[in-house]
């Protein structure tokens, strides 16, 4: 009985001294709505308007003639190139991102630090440039040209190219999702499964990846979008080869530059909706792991 009130009593005392932390960094009235005011105005500007610019630019010539733009010949296989190189380039960044977070949060080992280095190096270079490299080493005049032309390997102007581009484009991504997640995670709970007598891979599959779904989710998501979206590198490797090697922005480009408008915004429209569809998704996952772990929270509070 004597129990009760004093769980009663650091209830109530942690709620207040909650309150009274909210209160303490709350900004004043003007500061908080001139903030928000800001933030909306430059979205507005920025962000909502060209969206809706792109979406009547396609429709400006009627629902027939956006349908006749997307059922081209040559945009379905630009539409059909793009899909296929998500569906290689974002397993494969998977793949690397999983193993590179693994190894760098769960070992130590030499080298670590240059790997972590290594993992950032495609936010620093220019995309550009990264293409500009695979031309340099696999195209035809390249260090690798004349071996690789010789036995019939075609990479530059070619599909692996824009592969290898766009790899390298959004290594990161799922890597450097997954990291801080790992390394929040520590190694206890693999340390217990493999001394109750889990294998490595039945720990990696049975503990290790549901510890870190929600971060290997949001990598997925954003390498994807990453992928469908990417410009400089494929420009650089592709040729722009019509019917052949032209992604999406590759093919809304060259619309738009033969003065075909509605065709280029129709388009870029399907780009806007995936993207659009990658955001609700991405948001959606949050606003679920968040809830989640309110609800946790709250059982916590009605446990103490």
């Amino acid at each position: 009985m004597t129990g009760a009130p004093a769980t009663d009593t650091d209830t109530i005392r942690r709620r207040l001294t909650r309150g009274r932390l909210q209160t303490a960094t709350e900004e004043p009235s003007l500061i908080k709505w001139t903030l928000i005011t800001l933030a909306l105005a430059f979205s507005l500007v920025f962000l909502w308007l060209p969206l809706v610019n792109v979406f009547a630019q396609a429709f400006a010539k009627g629902w027939q003639a956006f349908v006749r733009s997307l059922t081209e010949p040559d945009s379905r296989a630009a539409i059909r190139l793009t899909l296929t190189v998500a569906a290689i380039s974002v397993p494969l960044n998977v793949i690397f991102g999983v193993a590179a977070a693994w190894a760098i949060a769960k070992f130590e080992f030499r080298g670590k630090s240059l790997l972590t280095t290594l993992i950032d190096l495609p936010f620093s270079v220019s995309p550009v440039v990264a293409g500009l490299m695979l031309v340099l080493l696999f195209g035809r005049q390249g260090y690798l040209g004349e071996w690789l032309d010789a036995r019939g390997i075609k990479i530059i102007f070619a599909v692996p190219g824009i592969v290898l581009a766009t790899v390298f484009v959004t290594l990161p991504f799922v890597a450097r999702e997954l990291l801080p997640v790992m390394q929040a995670t520590g190694t206890e709970q693999e340390q217990a499964a493999l001394t109750l007598g889990a294998n490595a891979w039945r720990t990696f599959w049975n503990v290790t990846l549901p510890s870190v779904k929600w971060g290997l989710i949001y990598g997925i998501i954003l390498c994807n979008a990453r992928v469908m979206g990417e410009f400089g590198a494929v420009s650089v490797v592709s040729g722009h080869i019509t019917g052949q090697t032209d992604t999406m922005p590759l093919r809304v480009e060259k619309l738009y530059n033969e003065y075909q408008g509605a065709a280029a915004f129709a388009l870029a429209s399907v780009l806007a909706l995936l993207a659009l569809l990658t955001l609700g998704i991405k948001t959606f996952l949050e606003w679920k792991q968040a809830r989640a772990y309110e609800l946790a929270q709250r059982s916590g509070e009605l446990q103490l």
